[in-house]
């Protein structure tokens, strides 16, 4: 499932092979391009597969956000933060599977989570009251000893925090790579702050010298044999106050972690200005991208000429065309890129056939199970063809509609265009005197309550 992602949006692009040592006798399922990371690795055939699988804890109360819900929990746009997380995980084909450790008392809403937004490959073991012992229980699911457990023991294991939901699968790849060739790696970012310790009076006793240090991210990666054996011996006092995995394959193991260089987007939610930042990066994601459809073959000048107007118009944003003929493929080859904003154009009508089949093709992909669609379905019509009362009634057939979208979180917006001659499609098209009446249905784009 997947929008490339698991109950999202659309058929997810393959993921990179893993890579198991050298001399293994198997080849890599395909050739591929060797232009990212993850494809590099992938065309190397002298290597064979690794299993890999991932650990997430989230059995915290979030009491340092001062929120009644357990961060992972919390909603963003309407769906909880830690939905996000596995979305990035499950995107990243490779990962066989994701062991995610909640209280009991949540694994009801986690199962309820899993089901609604289609989440795949996940399974759910109950967390510790601390963050060790919940990663221990994790370990304790994949190790293959467990009674009726339908799990195996993956040759590498990630552990990654439910409350970073913006991990990209170059940085996994880094550190799982990193883990098969040192044992063990995670991901690091510079210091922000410089580091001080306080005496006992609450002086200062000694400050860090900051270029030296670094601040340890997620995600983390290990030879599982490696990080088990290391919680298998851990004290009493580890489990309980620690909170670092890579010292314990160190104190335990005697491995050294290899550090790879994390993105600036691997921060962890942990205060409530958190969630407004988060909620900003995942709007500014699915807005990068604008589909323009037509409802006939003839009106793709049309929608090639406005998506000229909108790419000169708004920076940073890719626009695209299509038609919906033919089955709707052209939109479903966009629909797999991860659009969620479109603009449906009809000329010299007012039914809403067009929009219907959009919003067609958009609901058999699960499209808006994950993220609110945005939809605005644009109506060209002659003015001297259209009285008072048809032009009433068009707005408020539009209204009407969009409430109903609404429910299956589909934000509709009308526009008609009223043009005081029959539409030409010509280069002149921009100089045509027109009159504009936007009708902002439901919410404006970036409103309140997470509506885009």
């Amino acid at each position: 499932m997947e929008s490339g992602l698991p109950g999202s949006s659309g058929p997810v692009e393959p993921g990179p092979s893993l890579l198991g040592p050298r001399g293994s006798g198997q080849a890599a399922p395909a050739p591929a391009s060797a232009s990212s990371p993850s494809r590099a690795a992938e065309a190397d055939p002298g290597r064979g597969l690794v299993a890999v699988a991932a650990v997430l804890p989230a059995g915290g109360c979030g009491e340092r956000m001062g929120v009644p819900t357990p961060k992972q929990f919390y909603p963003i746009l309407e769906r909880p933060l830690i939905s996000y997380t596995l979305q990035a995980l499950e995107r990243v084909r490779w990962i066989k599977n994701i062991v995610v450790a909640v209280t009991g008392e949540n694994m009801e809403a986690m199962e309820s989570i899993i089901q609604r937004y289609q989440h795949e490959r996940i399974s759910l073991v109950e967390a510790g009251v601390t963050r060790h012992r919940s990663i221990f229980s994790g370990l304790k699911a994949l190790s293959g000893d467990q009674p009726n457990s339908e799990l195996s023991k993956p040759d590498i294991v990630i552990i990654h925090d439910a409350v970073r939901p913006f991990v990209e699968e170059d940085v996994l790849l880094k550190v799982v790579t990193a883990a098969k060739e040192h044992g063990a790696a995670g991901a690091i970012r510079p210091l922000v702050s410089t580091v001080i310790s306080p005496s006992a009076d609450g002086c200062l006793d000694y400050s860090l010298e900051r270029a030296r240090h670094r601040a340890s991210e997620m995600p983390q990666a290990f030879l599982f044999d490696v990080i088990y054996k290391a919680y298998q011996q851990c004290s009493d006092n580890d489990l309980e106050f620690g909170t670092e995995c890579l010292q314990l394959a160190l104190k335990y193991c005697q491995t050294k972690a290899k550090l790879v260089e994390g993105s600036p987007d691997l921060w962890k939610v942990t205060y409530k200005r958190d969630l407004y930042a988060a909620e900003s990066i995942i709007k500014e994601r699915i807005s990068q991208q604008i589909c323009v459809v037509t409802d006939t073959k003839e009106n793709e000048e049309l929608a090639g000429l406005l998506e000229e107007m909108l790419t000169n118009e708004i920076n940073g944003v890719t626009v695209t065309s299509g038609a919906l003929c033919h089955a709707g493929r052209d939109i479903q080859q966009i629909i797999s890129e991860q659009c969620y904003n479109f603009v449906c154009m009809s000329v010299m009508n007012f039914d809403f056939q067009g929009t219907l089949k959009l919003l067609s093709i958009l609901e058999q992909n699960n499209l808006s199970i994950l993220y609110p669609i945005v939809v605005v379905s644009v109506h060209f019509l002659d003015y001297k063809s259209v009285s008072f009362g048809q032009k009433m009634e068009n707005q408020m057939r539009i209204r009407e509609f969009a409430m109903e979208v609404k429910k299956r979180n589909i934000l509709l917006y009308g526009l008609l265009v009223y043009f005081p001659q029959i539409l030409k499609y010509n280069t002149n098209l921009p100089h045509v005197p027109y009159h504009l009446e936007l009708l902002s249905v439901t919410h404006m784009r970036f409103g309140n309550k997470g509506n885009r």
